[in-house]
Parts: C-alpha cells; sequence; structure tokens
C-alpha cells in the first residue's frame, strides 16, 4: 500500500490540514490528523474511514484514528516553510544536489556539492536544506553534524544532528522524520523538524 497517496487524498478532506499514516503490509495501524474545529473529532474519523474505503478499499480501525483540533487563526501552511523540490544533477564523479522551499510566497534554493556516491547523498541532501533554510534565518550559521536512517520497529526513521551557531552561541537539534519511499524527501523534513523552531514569522 502506498501510505504517501492515502495521506494525500486525506489532506483533500474540507476539514482537514494535515495526516501522517503509517503501517505495513497487512493494514494501517495509526493515523494521525489535525484538523480545523468545524466538525467534530468522531465526524472527521468517519470521514477519514469513509473516503480510505471508498477509494482504496482499506477499512481503517476508528481506534487507530488520532485526531489533534486547532483553531484556523493558528494553523497556516505558510508559518512553516514546505518542500517544493529536491533535485540532483550528476557531474561526473561528484553530484550537486538542490533543495528548494517555498515560504510565505517566496522560494529559496540551497545547493551542495560532493561525491557521487550513494553513502554520501542524504548528507548532500541535508546540507543543500541547511543551506535553503539560512536563505530564511538569515543570523545563524547552520552546520549538519549528523544524518542516519535508523529503523524503529518495522518504520525507517531519517534523523538528522544540526548545528548553530548565532546570537544565541551554539546549540544542537535533532529532527526526524518518517520515511516511506523517499530517503531524500525524508532527510529534509528531518531537517525542517530540526530548525523549525527557530523560523519566526517576518515582521
Amino acid at each position: 500500500m502506498n501510505y504517501r497517496e492515502l495521506e494525500e487524498t486525506l489532506a483533500r478532506l474540507p476539514s482537514v490540514q494535515a495526516v501522517r499514516v503509517t503501517g505495513d503490509a497487512e493494514r494501517v495501524r495509526e493515523v494521525h490528523v489535525l484538523a480545523v474545529p468545524d466538525k467534530t473529532a468522531k465526524q472527521v474519523v468517519r470521514d477519514v474511514q469513509t473516503l480510505a474505503m471508498a477509494r482504496f478499499g482499506i477499512d481503517i480501525d476508528r481506534r487507530v484514528v488520532s485526531v489533534v483540533q486547532i483553531g484556523p487563526d493558528l494553523v497556516s501552511e505558510d508559518d512553516r516553510p514546505a518542500i517544493i523540490g529536491v533535485h540532483e544533477i550528476p557531474e561526473g564523479a561528484r553530484t550537486t544536489v538542490a533543495v528548494t522551499l517555498g515560504w510565505h510566497t517566496e522560494e529559496y534554493v540551497g545547493t551542495a556539492t560532493g561525491p557521487a556516491a550513494p553513502s554520501a547523498r542524504l548528507r548532500l541532501v541535508g546540507e543543500a536544506a541547511l543551506r535553503a533554510v539560512e536563505h530564511i534565518i538569515v543570523d545563524e550559521a547552520l552546520a549538519l553534524d549528523a544524518v542516519g536512517s535508523p529503523s524503529i520497529g518495522m518504520r525507517k526513521v531519517m534523523v538528522v544532528v544540526v548545528v548553530s551557531t548565532g546570537p544565541r552561541g551554539e546549540e544542537v537539534a535533532v529532527g526526524s522524520a518518517l520515511s516511506h519511499d523517499d530517503d531524500a524527501e525524508a532527510t529534509v523534513r528531518a531537517v525542517l523538524d530540526a530548525v523549525n523552531r527557530r523560523i519566526n514569522r517576518p515582521a
């Protein structure tokens, strides 16, 4: 089952702001929903169950669906950068990775170049993501200390360690993101998870 496609479909429900689905080949194990409070949580769960059954033939147990409801004045896609694209450009023995983020109608691009080796790929992705973030957080320098993909139970998780230096001195942050089919995108999401608390709305 392609859970990313299921997430994208459920996110089209009018009351739903974001969805995260986890599971295995046998069944959906967890569905986490962020929704606005224009419907009861019970109705949101019913909508999720109905759409999953109608579109994919998947019977989701209501007990695995958790709903968090936040007022629309507190939820804004612009509050956090969105991933627009991750592109890899081979250049012989080297490769360049470009990560594009969207935030407040602007696009920010970061690049990183290094060996065209599978072992270096995710580090280059993480570094390119940080270069893009540095265009947003202009008063801090960011460095990728580590990136890895440990398995947590049956799930693959991308984990990054980011070191920042700026007005507050040196700080270390850890970010993580579930990896479905795209480790590169999951690495960017892990980087954003590590630095999002540093990104404020412009004055």
